[in-house]
Order: structure tokens, then C-alpha cells, then sequence
């Protein structure tokens, strides 16, 4: 099995548009929730959300292209430029059919749809745009990656809901270990806050409705907490064999060592009340990658801010963490982040990437009165230092989708 190394990586986010931003800012405990403004939230019952703000597409890409163009695949498009831009890959020189793109969405063009509908509607179907399938469709983001990179290898729009980022690093991962490619683009992007989903997910009472404090609203693992924070962005990896990477003197991140995913096989929005299908795809995980409990450093958490989520997943790293649970930092990046839905794995990915590369460990934010039933060591409210080896980050779906993966110092 090739050994499979990360040396690029791109993100867009409620806390920044590049890497550098994102990193200074989720490490110094700064929230990214704000009120919304691209709509009117008068009628609504949460207000807030995580908004991408400050990218310019048209700028980037011209009118007539950025326009084509749903903002979930603007988001990964700009990640994965990033990306490209901090790997040093030459495309002229690589061979693009051993490269390829994994790049997935949970809803993809939800407010190209819905801008569409509302044009039918109102204006009659001569006036809907020819643009809208190929613009709302989730592998997008993916299909646009690989136009823009002349990629030819295997490409795959995993659809796992929040756990589409750490899914679409594990299959890449296994890609390039099972020698189908050397160089893959990995991650997630969404871009789903309108007022449909606002509203939806707010009648589920998943939301938080903390509107009038909006960066203490996602608190995980907190007393207080009552419900996610929307969110988006995306955020791309690029993942290569290490083979590959040492032959072209590129910039090695860190290295990917494990990958674990499970269902819970027990309700479509719910969690596992014990955590079985979170224990699975972290032990499956650290399986993988041959190592043992004493072995990893830090977690980072899934954490969304909800009351069933955040008790199952402190009771999956008990169950399999044992005595070791209580040893182990466990960060919450949501509680500054919002929850980014499908691109939250990518993005939580990078940050464990950058966790590890500085020795630092960002703050659970937000976590001033603690939950007694989530009692493990959840870094609050301010990053630490600590020497670190290796690192675990979980993202779980609806559906009961569940996927780990490991993150190692690459030396």
C-alpha cells in the first residue's frame, strides 16, 4: 500500500477565504456567526448564520463564467485553486490521468433551484435558465474541478450529508493507496443558507435562535446550547502518493494514515443515542492506519451544538477511547465555524492539518457552563499547545453516515 501524503489545501469559509486567514482566526477563537443579511429573516425564527462574505467570482472568473455557476461550486472552485496553488503541481508536467477529483455536496445548487422555481412561477418557463441542471446538480463542484484542472482520473461526488468531507479524503485516500491515482483533490462545499432551509431546519428545532448574540449561539457540548448554526464554504485537499510528492520536492503537509466510516442504521436526523456508528467508524479508522488508542493526540470533534449529537459522540470516544478519553484534547471548530453541512469535513480537515504543523490546538469556543453528561477535555475557550503526533477528526450525517479519518506529522 503507497504511503499518501497532503500538499495542498484551500478553503472558503465563514472565517476566511485562504488557509492563513482561516487558520489565525479559528486559532485565535473567533466566531464566524453573524445575522443574515442576504435575505430578509423578519418572519424567521433564526436569524444567524455562518455567511461566506468578501468572494469576488465575477472577479475571478468573469461575468459570463461566474454566472454559470452555482455559489456551492464557486466556493470549491476558489478552494481547489488554492489548493493547486499550494501544492506547486505543475499541470503541464503531471499526468493527468493519474489524477483525479472526489469532491462532494450535501445539497448542492439549493438557491439555483429555488431562484429558478420562483422564475417559472412568476415569469413563466421560456424564462427559466437552460443552465439550471448542470448549475444545481451536487456533483458540480466536482465535474467543475475537474474541467478546470484537464483532470482524467477517477471523480466522485460523494452524497454521506456532513460527513461528505471526511468521506471524500478517505476514498481518495484509498484511491491513491490502491494505486488508481497519485495526485486527488479531496473535500466539500455548500452553500445552502436561504430562507427554505433556514425555515426548515428551524421548524426541527435544530436550530440555534441565540439571534441576538450571534457568535455565542454554537456552543458545543454546553448546558445552554440549543441547535446548530448554518453555514458554508468548502474546503479541498490536495492528497498525493508520497512517492509522487518526494519525486517533484513538493511542500508535505502532513500525511494521511487512516480512514473508518459505518452507519448508525437507526434514524434519518438523529444520532445514535450511544454512539455505535461514531465508535465504528473511528475504531475502523484507527484499524486502518495500525495503531492504538495511545497513539492519537487530539480529536476533532463533530460537535454540532446539538443536544443528542454532542452526548453521543462524547459516549463513542469513551467507548472506545476507555481510560485514554479523558487524556485527550478534543476541539470543537463549529463553535466558531457554524456548521458548513458538507463542507464541513474538508474544512475541519485542513484545520486538524494546521493543528498538527503548529503544535497548537484551537479553542472550543463558547463552553462557559459544561454539560455534566460531556465531561472530556474539550480545550475551552482558549487553544493550547501541546506536542502532537497524531490526529483524529470525526464527521457524521443524516442518514447515519459516519466517516474518521487520521491525520499524522508528516516527519
Amino acid at each position: 500500500m503507497k504511503r499518501v501524503v497532503v500538499t495542498g489545501m484551500g478553503v472558503i469559509s465563514p472565517l476566511g477565504n485562504d488557509v492563513n486567514q482561516f487558520w489565525e482566526n479559528l486559532s485565535s477563537g473567533k466566531s464566524g456567526i453573524s445575522k443574515i443579511e442576504q435575505f430578509d429573516v423578519s418572519d424567521l425564527k433564526t436569524k444567524i448564520a455562518g455567511s461566506v462574505i468578501n468572494l469576488d467570482a465575477e472577479g475571478r472568473w468573469g461575468t459570463k463564467e461566474a454566472k454559470k455557476l452555482d455559489r456551492f461550486a464557486q466556493f470549491a472552485l476558489a478552494a481547489a485553486e488554492e489548493a493547486l496553488a499550494a501544492s506547486q503541481l505543475n499541470l503541464e508536467k503531471v499526468d493527468k490521468e493519474r489524477m483525479g477529483v472526489y469532491v462532494g455536496s450535501g445539497i448542492g445548487g439549493l438557491n439555483t433551484l429555488i431562484d429558478n422555481v420562483n422564475i417559472l412561477k412568476d415569469r413563466g418557463p421560456n424564462r427559466v435558465s437552460p443552465n439550471l441542471v448542470p448549475m444545481m446538480i451536487s456533483n458540480a463542484a466536482a465535474a467543475q474541478i475537474s474541467i478546470r484542472l484537464g483532470a482524467l482520473g477517477p471523480s466522485l461526488s460523494p452524497v454521506t450529508a456532513c460527513s461528505i468531507g471526511n468521506t471524500s479524503i478517505g476514498e481518495a485516500f484509498n484511491a491513491i493507496r490502491n494505486d488508481d491515482a497519485d495526485i486527488m483533490f479531496a473535500g466539500g462545499a455548500e452553500a445552502a443558507i436561504s430562507r427554505l432551509s433556514v425555515a426548515s431546519f428551524a421548524n426541527a428545532r435544530a436550530l440555534s435562535s441565540r439571534n441576538n448574540e450571534p457568535e455565542l449561539a454554537s456552543r458545543p457540548f454546553d448546558e445552554e446550547r440549543d441547535g446548530f448554526v448554518m453555514s458554508e464554504g468548502s474546503g479541498i485537499l490536495v492528497l498525493e502518493s508520497l512517492e509522487h510528492a518526494l519525486s517533484r520536492n513538493a511542500p508535505i503537509i502532513c500525511e494521511v494514515i487512516g480512514y473508518g466510516a459505518s452507519s448508525d442504521a437507526y434514524h434519518m436526523v438523529a444520532s445514535h443515542p450511544e454512539g455505535i456508528g461514531a465508535y465504528t467508524a473511528m475504531k475502523n479508522a484507527l484499524r486502518k492506519a495500525s495503531i492504538t488508542t495511545d497513539d492519537v493526540d487530539v480529536i476533532s470533534a463533530h460537535a454540532t451544538s446539538t443536544k443528542v449529537g454532542d452526548m453521543s459522540e462524547t459516549l463513542a470516544i469513551k467507548k472506545l477511547f476507555g481510560a485514554d478519553a479523558h487524556r485527550i484534547p478534543v476541539t470543537a471548530n463549529k463553535s466558531m465555524l457554524g456548521h458548513m453541512l458538507g463542507a464541513a469535513g474538508g474544512a475541519e480537515a485542513i484545520a486538524l492539518a494546521k493543528t498538527l504543523q503548529h503544535q497548537l490546538i484551537p479553542p472550543t469556543i463558547n463552553l462557559r457552563n459544561p454539560d455534566a453528561d460531556c465531561d472530556l477535555d474539550y480545550v475551552a475557550n482558549t487553544a493550547r499547545e501541546k506536542v502532537m503526533s497524531i490526529g483524529l477528526s470525526n464527521s457524521f450525517g443524516f442518514g447515519g453516515h459516519n466517516s474518521a479519518i487520521l491525520l499524522k506529522k508528516y516527519e
